[in-house]
């Protein structure tokens, strides 16, 4: 067997060389009555904060050849939740934040806390692949924003599921940083060569393959710190796109003058060093990328060398999109608009003709039920609120038999106290500027019906604040966004759509995959809307009066 030029003079590296092979071989050595290795393989690279509303699939060409010209692009992808730790949860459990309870990047909004591990590790898609399934499966980077804490086990605590576990402590970093590797703490410093965290967890995939079982098929999860802050380029990419600035696309530097007080607080235009900050965020966040792209690139080649990628389905998606500048925020994500809640998702394997381009409306609930379709285990056993979109990638799916709409929920977060930097806003505020412009707050909680059908792309949201606040786009004559319709649309589509509203946020399992409507096949019925929620249906004509 080749040693691995990886591993060369480094002690850190020698040290995961080392627990890779322990681990890896005393699993291949029972693993001898395993069912066929002709199972297909599966690989799934997540990304952090990686839109696709602003240009964050410029940067990755090789991606783009690699996995989205050899297969599906899905344009209309989504996330339950635009914010780290509750989007990661819905990917593991293919649940609605409603259903697994995570609703921030806290260990108090359980984000890998105690009572997570104890209620929805064990049920998690890649638990099942490998207890039911026969898998073997390999984790590398970023897990949930708390994994590490010290309240919630520390690095010693190894997610139920994973046969190979390297889990970065806390949030995402390049350098400094803490992985647990097996359970046992890493520590890694700033030497490019040795502790560039994207170019580590290529490393760590490429060993993954090369010692693996061959008895097995294998799921592998590469979750990287790109294009998340704090935006470390690696070194060769430092001086890329310098003349390259966020997009300045129509809902750039405007006032949202008929959205959500958050919204509207936004100072408009924004100051110079907003702009500037803005703009240097973006490149930097595309400079991070090409390491990405060099990932993915390392990963299908390795694969295609083996001879195991025409076996392999390889996605690559991120956990929530993001936004520079639109609407005068400066940068960040939790916002109900398109920027933020809209993801890219290719995804290339066997029986996936290449070239395509899908339509049909997905969410990341919907990846644990489609990885454990491809692995052959009925997902109808589960109490995951999402469904499988292998028969779409198949072929064998049309649009009207699919869905048409989803459910996106957040819920708010700010400080008891006044923000130092914005100290007229008051508390209840947080993800402040320094030129008091906050990016979230307690009343930021809404809940949206995210419809695409043939007749219609709708989004319509409401906020759980005094007013009941509604913004309602129709996504096909404002991509941007710009004009809230809420006080002009049909009442009777707004009274079914807050019927639809109040369905989904309640919905669990098979109930949040019931008729949309804007399906043809759904009948609105007055008569069955909710009696605990009439006050809800009736503040909210008053407040569109």
């Amino acid at each position: 067997m080749k040693k691995m030029g990886s591993f060369r003079c480094s002690g850190p590296k020698m040290f995961s060389f080392l627990l890779i092979c322990v681990t890896l071989w005393s699993h291949r050595s029972g693993s001898s009555g395993a069912s066929s290795s002709r199972r297909p393989n599966i690989v799934l690279i997540l990304t952090d904060d990686l839109d696709v509303a602003i240009g964050g699939l410029n940067p990755l060409n090789k991606t783009k050849k690699l996995i989205g010209d050899a297969g599906m692009t899905f344009t209309n992808a989504f996330v339950a939740s635009p914010l780290c730790c509750p989007s990661r949860a819905s990917i593991l459990t293919g649940k609605y934040p409603h259903n697994h309870h995570v609703i921030n990047n806290t260990l108090d909004g359980n984000c890998s806390s105690k009572a997570w591990q104890k209620s929805e590790e064990p049920h998690t898609f890649p638990a099942l692949l490998k207890a039911s399934a026969g898998y073997q499966t390999f984790f590398a980077g970023k897990y949930l924003n708390q994994y590490g804490h010290s309240e919630a086990g520390g690095v010693e605590h190894v997610p139920p599921g994973w046969n190979y576990w390297v889990g970065l402590d806390k949030n995402s970093k390049y350098y400094n940083y803490t992985l647990s590797v097996n359970g046992k703490a890493q520590k890694h410093g700033a030497d490019y060569s040795k502790d560039y965290l994207t170019d580590l967890l290529a490393n760590m995939s490429l060993d993954f393959l090369q010692y693996k079982t061959s008895y097995q098929p294998f799921f592998m999860m590469v979750s990287t710190p790109a294009p998340h802050s704090p935006w470390t380029a690696a070194p060769q990419y430092q001086n890329s796109f310098n003349n390259t600035k966020a997009p300045r696309d129509p809902n750039f530097n405007i006032h949202g003058k008929d959205k959500h007080w958050l919204i509207r607080q936004a100072k408009t235009p924004m100051s110079n060093s907003s702009i500037q900050f803005l703009d240097d965020a973006f490149r930097g966040r595309w400079q991070t990328l090409l390491s990405v792209d060099d990932l993915v690139e390392k990963i299908v080649k390795r694969l295609e060398v083996r001879g195991e990628l025409n076996n392999t389905y390889i996605f690559f998606t991120s956990d929530n999109g993001y936004h520079t500048g639109q609407f005068s925020l400066p940068v960040d994500k939790r916002q109900l608009y398109e920027f933020d809640i809209r993801v890219p998702l290719m995804v290339r394997g066997p029986n996936i003709k290449p070239n395509q381009t899908s339509q049909m409306l997905v969410a990341n609930v919907d990846l644990g039920p489609t990885i454990l379709d491809i692995a052959g285990y009925n997902v109808n056993k589960t109490q995951m609120d999402g469904m499988s979109f292998l028969p779409i990638m198949e072929g064998k799916m049309n649009g009207t038999s699919w869905r048409t709409d989803i459910l996106v929920e957040y819920e708010g977060e700010g400080r008891n106290k006044s923000d130092p930097t914005c100290p007229l806003l008051g508390p209840g505020v947080s993800e402040c500027f320094p030129d008091c412009v906050c990016e979230d707050s307690y009343n930021n909680t809404y809940a949206c019906v995210r419809t695409i059908a043939p007749s219609s792309n709708l989004q319509y949201c409401e906020f759980d604040d005094n007013e009941i606040f509604v913004e309602v786009y129709n996504v096909t004559a404002d991509p941007y966004q710009l004009t809230n319709i809420a006080k002009t649309i049909d009442k009777e589509v707004l009274e079914k759509m807050n019927h639809r509203l109040m369905m989904l946020q309640s919905c669990s399992g098979q109930s949040c995959r019931t008729l949309g409507v804007y399906d043809p096949r759904y009948k609105f019925d007055p008569r069955q809307m909710f009696t605990s929620h009439s006050w809800r249906l009736s503040r909210l004509r008053q407040t569109l009066k």
